[in-house]
């Protein structure tokens, strides 16, 4: 058995209209967002084995928030160029290189994505995952290469909690 969570970044801020998109800051709102899910993540499930997240400012910064609430050493964070493309293609393709022996993996990615991920391997249909949402994707699987159709079982979206 494998666990996945899939988190969209935090919401960000186009405040800055100078800077490249990849740079783009969180926004007061997305932090405080990061930490409120971070902290009711961590009371229903155990912190997970590896946390990957895309190269992005917003996508790492979540990451990092997360990381600190689950007591997950930074220094272990992997940080993916790929998981900054907004298609399927390049998740798909994370995941199913993950490393066997982590049976939990949190990933922090971006918008179209992950929609269409979690709604190709997960079992429950999802129409848009806002910022900093997570969805729970259990698949009954010995090898990450493996994936398959899961069973969704968590669906964690900052409006539950405001």
């Amino acid at each position: 058995m494998k666990t996945l969570y899939i988190v969209r970044h935090a919401k960000s801020s186009w405040e800055y209209s100078s800077i490249e998109d990849i740079d783009r800051p969180l926004k007061e709102r997305g932090i405080n967002d990061a930490y409120l899910i971070s902290k009711e993540l961590l009371k229903k499930v155990k912190p997970p084995n590896v946390f990957l997240s895309s190269c992005a400012a917003r996508a790492l910064h979540t990451a990092m928030i997360f990381g600190y609430t689950f007591n997950y050493p930074l220094a272990n964070l992997k940080i993916s160029k790929s998981l900054y493309s907004f298609s399927d293609g390049y998740l798909i393709k994370t995941v199913k290189a993950l490393d066997d022996g982590f049976k939990s993996a949190i990933i922090f990615s971006h918008d179209h994505g992950i929609n269409t991920f979690v709604n190709t391997f997960g079992s429950d249909p999802i129409s848009h995952v806002p910022t900093c949402g997570v969805i729970g994707i259990k698949f009954d699987i010995k090898h990450w290469k493996n994936i398959k159709k899961g069973k969704t079982f968590l669906q964690e979206f900052p409006k539950h909690y405001k």
